[in-house]
């Protein structure tokens, strides 16, 4: 047998032991992480190359799942054609498909050469988010997210240390054209694997979760509160924003999350960042409340949540997110500002949500961005869409407290 013969066994394998799962497992990439460590066959090459046939398959599961049951050599051939060009799938494709063309650029393309009908987003979300279904918005969330990092610390405004390291690597590197302490790596770069971020002066964090704060204008100093902290990606961001003057409460329900919000500061020598255990008190000169979502931002790194996520779920997330809004905002002390943010495309998760809040909130009003990276903003809202900026998805509404 062939290694490439092998291979597409293996593949049409490890399909058939994740198919029971992957319209219902919001859990499935740890399914995934867990299913390829388990075959110790399986060298570094072979994980990256079936993660991502893995991955391709579920981002166009409406054209690959039908393939299975009838033509499953074509189902293989199908996603392997549609993978990211790494060098794995790159010998994988010269051995199965000789004849076939490149894959060409655009979704409408590819539909045409492979026959397919169905559509690769749930028809569902276009009543939430019809921006999604306009071509290039939809050839971002098919493509395999990009992997985006942030200066931080001394570092902030010089690259050339960073950059050096990665030159030494072979990495090619791109910085980004709207924040100047980002910039992007290959996406099999592993980057944790560095002097810079081991020191702490790189973070992994997408341009479009950068953007969210960076739109805001914060000034530096003051007290704010990261509300829903999670691993503190943005609480990191947030004090470096506000400076050795500013401060940094880090709350979030979630210990094991704090715990390594915490491993993160000391890493990167943040002295500004309190991680809270217990409910914050007081009043705030800022909070940020980086509310739980439907994730539907992150479709092009988790694109199992298309197929696993229903209205019914975002309905509920809405009531939950207005809910948070609520409890955060009242620690905002008058004149300080409120930040709401999602790393959902839904209007019902968004927009709905901003806009109930102030209706029951008198207190609050919009308050403008500093900067819309070219996106339109109305009422201090900004949705940030993929294509633009090779990001992820994100929604950021400001509000000022009056009284």
């Amino acid at each position: 047998m062939s290694l490439a013969a092998g291979q597409q066994r293996t593949f049409l394998r490890l399909l058939l032991q994740l198919r029971p799962h992957w319209r219902n497992d919001l859990a499935l990439p740890a399914r995934i992480q867990a299913l390829l460590a388990r075959n110790r066959s399986f060298g570094s090459s072979d994980r990256r190359l079936y993660r991502e046939l893995i991955y391709t398959t579920l981002r166009y599961l409406p054209w690959i799942e039908p393939l299975m049951d009838g033509e499953p050599e074509r189902a293989v051939r199908a996603a392997a054609w549609l993978a990211a060009d790494l060098p794995p799938v790159r010998r994988l494709r010269a051995a199965l498909l000789p004849d076939w063309p490149p894959c060409p650029p655009t979704v409408t393309e590819r539909a045409a050469f492979l026959g397919a009908t169905a559509g690769v987003l749930p028809e569902w979300f276009r009543a939430h988010c019809p921006e999604a279904f306009q071509p290039e918005e939809t050839d971002a969330l098919l493509a395999r997210a990009p992997l985006w990092l942030r200066l931080q610390g001394e570092e902030i405004g010089n690259i050339a240390k960073v950059a050096a390291e990665f030159d030494a690597r072979g990495w090619s590197w791109q910085r980004s054209e709207v924040v100047s302490s980002a910039f992007r790596l290959p996406a099999d770069a592993d980057a944790t694997k560095t002097d810079a971020y081991r020191e702490g002066r790189i973070e992994v964090q997408d341009l479009g979760s950068q953007l969210v704060l960076e739109s805001i204008g914060i000034e530096p100093g003051g007290r704010w509160l990261d509300a829903c902290a999670g691993a503190g990606g943005k609480s990191l961001q947030l004090a470096t924003l506000l400076g050795v003057d500013g401060h940094v409460d880090a709350h979030d329900v979630r210990a094991e999350a704090l715990a390594e919000l915490a491993r993160r500061a000391e890493r990167g020598r943040f002295r500004n960042i309190t991680p809270l255990t217990t409910p914050p008190s007081g009043d705030y000169d800022g909070v940020l409340v980086d509310a739980p979502c439907s994730g539907s931002g992150t479709w092009r790194r988790a694109p199992h949540l298309k197929w696993t996520t229903t209205p019914g779920q975002i309905e509920e997330q809405g009531r939950r997110q207005l809910a948070l809004l609520g409890k955060f905002g009242a620690h905002v002390r008058p004149g300080g500002r409120l930040v709401y943010a999602t790393c959902s495309l839904s209007r019902r998760e968004n927009q709905e949500v901003a806009a109930a809040f102030l209706a029951t909130q008198p207190d609050f009003a919009p308050e403008p961005l500093g900067r819309t990276f070219g996106f339109s903003s109305r009422r201090g809202e900004l949705t940030v869409l993929p294509a633009r900026h090779e990001t992820d998805g994100f929604f950021v509404a400001s509000f000022r407290r009056r009284r």
